[in-house]
C-alpha cells in the first residue's frame, strides 16, 4: 500500500516541494513542483497535496519564513487529510525539521535534493524535530515575547538615560535606587522641562528618600549649566519611556484576556516561590495551560535544556553540559531560580545554601532551575497547587506575598475568590 510524504525547501519567496510515494521494497518516486509563498499559492499547494493523497509533511524551520506554510497547510490540507476515509493515525502530521540535522555535502546543496533528504531523514528518524503548539498557543506566546522584549527596551533606555546623566555632570543615580521611581521621574521631569534651581529639584524629592536636601542638591549643581541639548534628550528619552510603558500595560491586559480560561493554572504556578503572575504567563505560553505535550516532568526538562546533557560512548559519560534546549523558557526558569533562592524560608534557598559552596552559584542555579522545571510540570499536569516545605516560613511573609500577588491578578482581571490558608 502506498504511502506518501511531502518535504519542503524553504525559502522567503518560493518553495521546493517534494513528494515520495513510498512502495514496501520499492525505490523511492518523487515528484517535484516550485510554489510561492503568497497566499493563493499556499493554498494551490494545500490542493496539490490533497490530490497526491500526502499523508505527512516535513519542512525545515529557515528563519520564520516557515510560520506562514505552517499555518496555510494547518487551515486548508490538516482538516482534509485528516477527514478521509483511508485515513491513518499519522494523517495531517506536519512536522518542522531543525535545519542543521539536514544538512548535505559540502558542495552539494541543492533545493530539491535539500527536501528529498528531509523525506529520506524523517523515515529513517534522522532528524532533529521541533515542538511547535497549536495556534491558540502560539498567539500567546508571540504577545509574551513581545512583552519581554519591551522590557529588554525599558532597561536599554533607562540605561542610555543613566549614561546621558553621567555625561551632564548630574549624579542623580548614585542617590535614587530607582532612577524611574517617584522621586526620580519627578526630578528628571522638571530638568527635561527647563527648571535649574538645584533647590528646587530636591524638594521633588519623595520624603522617604533617604539621601537629604544638601545631598541632592549637590548631585543636581550641574543643572543650573546644563546644555539645552542634554535637557531635549531626557526629553526624548522620558517620552520613549512612557510609551514602552504603556505598550506593556496593554500587552498585559492582552495576555490576561487571551489566558482568561486558564487563570486558575496562572494562580496555581504564581504561588511558587520566585514566579510571579508575569513568569506564569510566559510558561503557560510556552509549554501549554496543562503541559499536555510533555509525557514526563524529565521530557519537559530535556526540551527546555534544564537537565543535564548526556554524551556518552562506549559507556563513559565524555560531557554532562546542558543542552540549548528552548531559550525562552530556559531564561525564565533561570530568572526564576535566582528569584526563589532569595525567598527567605523556602526550600529553594534551604537548596542552594547546600548546594552552592560545593557547586557554585551558577550550576546550583542550573540545579534549582532543573527542581522548579519538574515542579512546574507537576502543577500544570496534574492540577495541584504548591505546598512549601521549608521550615521557616513565617505567617506574616506568607501573608505579604499572598496580597501581593492577589493586587496582580486583580489588576489583570481575574476574578479571585477567597480560600482557605495555603502555603
Amino acid at each position: 500500500m502506498s504511502y506518501s510524504i511531502a518535504g519542503v525547501d524553504v525559502h522567503k519567496k518560493k518553495l521546493a516541494v517534494v513528494v515520495a510515494d513510498l512502495e514496501v521494497g520499492g525505490e523511492y518516486q518523487f515528484e517535484r513542483r516550485w510554489y510561492g509563498s503568497h497566499p493563493e499559492q499556499l493554498r494551490a499547494l494545500a490542493e496539490w497535496l490533497i490530490e497526491q493523497h500526502v499523508e505527512e509533511v516535513v519542512m525545515e524551520s529557515t528563519a520564520q519564513y516557515w510560520k506562514p506554510i505552517w499555518g496555510a497547510l494547518e487551515r486548508y490540507w490538516k482538516p482534509i487529510c485528516q477527514r478521509r476515509e483511508d485515513a491513518g493515525p499519522k494523517s495531517g502530521n506536519l512536522h518542522l525539521a531543525q535545519a542543521l540535522s539536514n544538512r548535505g555535502r559540502r558542495g552539494r546543496k541543492k533545493d530539491f535534493v535539500d527536501a528529498e533528504r528531509l523525506i529520506k531523514r524523517l523515515i529513517s528518524q534522522e532528524l532533529t524535530l521541533s515542538f511547535v503548539p497549536d495556534s491558540e498557543q502560539r498567539l500567546w506566546r508571540t504577545v509574551t515575547r513581545t512583552r519581554y522584549q519591551l522590557t529588554c527596551n525599558r532597561v536599554r533606555l533607562q540605561n542610555q538615560l543613566e549614561a546621558l546623566l553621567e555625561e551632564a555632570h548630574i549624579k542623580l543615580s548614585s542617590l535614587v535606587s530607582d532612577l524611574l521611581g517617584l522621586s526620580g521621574r519627578r526630578m528628571l521631569q522638571a530638568l527635561a522641562d527647563g527648571e535649574t534651581d538645584p533647590a528646587a529639584l530636591a524638594a521633588l524629592a519623595h520624603q522617604q528618600l533617604r539621601a537629604t536636601p544638601e545631598q541632592l542638591r549637590d548631585a543636581l549643581s550641574a543643572s543650573t549649566e546644563l546644555n539645552p541639548v542634554y535637557r531635549r534628550l531626557m526629553k526624548m528619552a522620558l517620552e520613549d519611556l512612557q510609551l514602552i510603558e504603556q505598550q506593556i500595560a496593554q500587552l498585559d491586559q492582552e495576555i490576561a484576556s487571551l489566558l482568561r480560561e486558564h487563570q486558575d493554572a496562572v494562580k496555581r504556578l504564581a504561588e511558587i516561590p520566585g514566579l510571579g503572575v508575569d513568569s506564569a504567563h510566559q510558561i503557560i505560553a510556552e509549554v501549554g495551560a496543562k503541559a499536555e505535550s510533555f509525557d514526563s516532568a524529565k521530557k519537559l526538562s530535556s526540551w527546555a535544556g534544564a537537565c543535564p546533557g548526556d554524551e556518552e560512548s562506549a559507556g563513559v559519560n565524555y560531557s554532562s553540559r546542558s543542552p540549548k534546549g528552548n531559550r525562552h523558557m530556559r531564561r525564565i526558569l533561570n530568572q526564576c531560580a535566582n528569584a526563589a533562592v532569595k525567598h527567605k524560608g523556602s526550600i529553594f534557598e534551604i537548596l542552594y545554601r547546600r548546594l552552592v559552596l560545593r557547586l557554585g552559584h551558577n550550576k546550583t542555579i542550573g540545579a534549582i532551575a532543573h527542581r522548579l522545571c519538574q515542579l512546574i510540570w507537576i502543577i500544570l499536569h496534574k492540577a495541584v497547587r504548591y505546598e512549601e516545605r521549608g521550615p521557616a516560613v513565617s505567617e506574616k511573609s506568607r501573608r505579604a506575598r499572598t496580597a501581593r500577588m492577589i493586587r496582580s491578578l486583580q489588576m489583570l482581571g481575574y476574578r479571585i475568590e477567597p480560600v482557605g490558608t495555603s502555603a
